[in-house]
């Protein structure tokens, strides 16, 4: 009953996707017609991947992850709600999530440029799903970020996100991309990102020591890496598919420690080599 419950789930949610493409595609021809500044726009788009992977974080286990998403922007303003379905989900508790869709995201954003800078405000709600039937959702988190970056070579993004709801920390990234043309449809992505890691309190967010253990002391280190490589499809004007893969790797012993202690495996599955990830899938995306 589980299993068939798992298929019929991925089934409606691509199912969705599909159905919906019809329409956006003729909200996309439409679009074409007006105006640059008075134009809605949009990306609706699926990915499947090995790992959910957030924040050098495994938050699966062994299971493929299925991950919608829909946004909409317009004059600057951008909202977008993303999801996950964990095909397995896995509790370190042994207990059993209420879903399979373990997380839903909306967030809220407003970007402006001056010239070759962009700089933005959002918020992020974080809405997860109970780690056991009927229980709370404790674990639902809120976020507010600011960003800035430059139109130029490497495209680098700075983003400084502040939790105020749960998790009392601050978590900021650097990010660097390039995109090389292979083709007149076909483009390699090649990304790469750092990130760092305050936090305000150690009763939530708190530091881990060699064993993986949580200290009296609040984490205050440079936290995890990230490297990506893609390959961008152009199938139409508006869909592209584009195969991906990324490694997550901890940037400090600190950070090593505490990816491993909220790995679903548990520190002590882990050997002294263990705390990085490499996953990979694919993306299916229509913008508008």
């Amino acid at each position: 009953m589980k299993n068939r419950m798992k298929i019929i789930m991925i089934i409606f949610s691509l199912t969705l996707i599909l159905t919906t493409l019809p329409m956006l595609s003729r909200a996309a021809e439409a679009s074409d017609q007006a105006p640059a500044e008075d134009k809605v726009t949009g990306e609706v788009a699926a990915s499947v991947l090995s790992a959910y992977i957030w924040r050098g974080q495994e938050l699966t286990r062994h299971s493929i992850v299925i991950q919608p998403s829909m946004t909409v922007g317009y004059k600057g303003f951008t909202a977008n709600v993303w999801g996950n379905l964990d095909t397995d989900p896995y509790s370190a508790a042994d207990g059993e999530y209420s879903s399979n869709f373990t997380e839903t995201d909306v967030t809220l954003s407003y970007t402006h440029k001056f010239g070759i800078v962009s700089a933005g405000a959002g918020y992020i709600y974080y809405g997860l799903a109970a780690a056991t039937p009927g229980g709370p959702d404790l674990m639902d988190s809120q976020e507010v970020f600011i960003t800035m970056g430059l139109d130029t070579i490497l495209a680098p993004t700075l983003t400084v996100y502040k939790e105020v709801d749960h998790y009392h920390q601050w978590y900021a990234t650097l990010g660097i991309s390039h995109t090389f043309a292979l083709h007149e449809k076909v483009g390699l992505k090649l990304a790469a990102q750092a990130s760092y890691l305050k936090s305000d309190d150690e009763t939530t967010y708190p530091e881990f020591d060699s064993d993986s253990l949580a200290t009296a002391d609040k984490f205050n280190n440079l936290h995890d890496g990230m490297i990506s490589a893609s390959l961008p499809v152009s199938l139409t004007g508006h869909l592209t598919v584009t195969p991906t893969v990324t490694y997550v790797f901890p940037l400090s012993d600190d950070a090593k420690y505490e990816m491993k202690a909220r790995g679903l495996q548990g520190s002590a599955n882990l050997s002294e080599k263990d705390g990085s990830f490499l996953y990979g899938g694919v993306i299916l995306s229509f913008t508008f």
